[in-house]
């Protein structure tokens, strides 16, 4: 992935960050519950269960959020190497490691830190070390990266 760094926009960064955790704080105000996104996800694969409408909307905002932001200011150009069989591939292991993990990055690292939760510290440290393990092993140890 290449990013060009003059677009780098501290500003909208901070701004960005404020809101996830404004819309974080909000959700488990209203619903008594954390905005995990797999969990949410997963939740509105099943067929039962309540909340369904809250739960949507809190994704279908996570998917327009960036859509408006971009009718309104300038993204910047994102140029990624991989190719996309890859990327689907790597998505879908952290899905399987999020069931496994009981939780998921956004419920761990966003939510459950700031709750001071020791159980989410180390979920979000050892999901970072198989990250930082894995561009390490794709980018200096297999062959053709």
């Amino acid at each position: 992935m290449v990013v060009d760094m003059a677009a780098f926009t501290p500003w909208s960064a901070l701004a960005g960050g404020a809101l996830i955790g404004l819309a974080a704080g909000l959700f488990v105000v209203a619903n008594g519950r954390i905005a995990g996104i797999s969990g949410l996800l997963g939740s509105l694969l099943q067929r039962t269960g309540e909340g369904r409408g809250e739960k949507l909307s809190f994704l279908l905002g996570i998917i327009a959020a960036p859509l408006l932001w971009r009718a309104f200011s300038a993204m910047p150009t994102v140029h990624f190497s991989t190719a996309p069989w890859l990327l689907m591939v790597a998505g879908l292991l952290v899905g399987v490691g999020t069931r496994y993990g009981s939780g998921c990055t956004s419920g761990h690292g966003v939510c459950g830190l700031s709750r001071l939760s020791p159980r989410s510290a180390v979920a979000t440290l050892c999901f970072m070390a198989a990250g930082f393990a894995t561009v390490f092993v794709v980018r200096h140890l297999y062959p053709g990266a």
